[in-house]
């Protein structure tokens, strides 16, 4: 599920690496339906960047809204993930009782599950309907000629270059945050690696991309955590009633 989850991020990433990324300011075909989506954001983002006279704060606006939109998934996704967190002390027992026995082991994860009213595979539908809405932002924004030589105010930025100092290392700091607090099981090696691997590759492909794309990272990261941050004193006053 948590491979599942980084799926979106690492095809951005590769996409970028095999150089068959567009550069800002490319050419966006709308003959098709996927290109009239990706159209309607472009749109979007020129609309709010004529409305405030910066398209930075265009890109922030942008995806606030689309974060809005897919609020429920991504909040599904979320408490899903709180409940994974707190069923890893009861699953390390399973696996450690019953590490001699996969099928038993099995049984009695099947059975952790049924009892917390959730299966391992409830995250992973909304990550599927956000990836192509976060995609085609991606390519919305590259694709937008308006942004190539765009200057946002937050920092006095070229929006259709890379800016190889504040915006990479933001971009790898909201990372970082972020996975540290999605993080199912903190004590899984396999995910450690993964909270210094994925800020560290962030920051390595900020150096390419248009600082436009980085900026949009930087937003996109801050709003997960502040609804992750939210979500917490929500499930734990859940819990307190639920214990009444």
């Amino acid at each position: 599920m948590r491979k599942l989850g980084l799926f979106s991020l690492f095809a951005l990433l590769a996409i970028g690496a095999t150089g068959c990324a567009p550069t800002t300011g490319g050419t966006l075909d709308r003959s098709n339906i996927w290109g009239k989506f990706v159209g309607i954001i472009s749109d979007g983002l020129d609309y709010f960047a004529n409305l405030v006279l910066d398209y930075g704060i265009a890109i922030l606006i942008v995806t606030l809204i689309i974060r809005i939109i897919i609020f429920p998934l991504m909040f599904k996704q979320l408490k899903h993930t709180k409940v994974m967190q707190e069923m890893q002390p009861e699953m390390n027992k399973i696996r450690e009782k019953h590490k001699n026995d996969p099928q038993k082991m099995n049984q009695e994860m099947m059975r952790l599950f049924q009892e917390k009213g959730t299966n391992p595979l409830s995250g992973c539908f909304p990550i599927l309907v956000q990836m192509p809405i976060l995609i085609a932002l991606y390519q919305a924004i590259m694709y937008n000629p308006h942004i190539t030589q765009a200057t946002t105010i937050l920092g006095g930025i070229t929006l259709g270059k890379p800016e190889h100092y504040v915006l990479p290392a933001l971009a790898a700091l909201t990372t970082f945050v972020q996975t540290k607090m999605t993080m199912a099981n903190a004590n899984d090696p396999q995910q450690k690696m993964l909270l210094y691997i994925m800020p560290g590759m962030i920051f390595f492909f900020s150096f390419s991309f248009p600082a436009a794309l980085s900026l949009y990272w930087v937003f996109g990261n801050l709003l997960t955590i502040i609804q992750y941050y939210f979500l917490k004193p929500q499930r734990a006053a859940n819990q307190g009633g639920a214990t009444k």
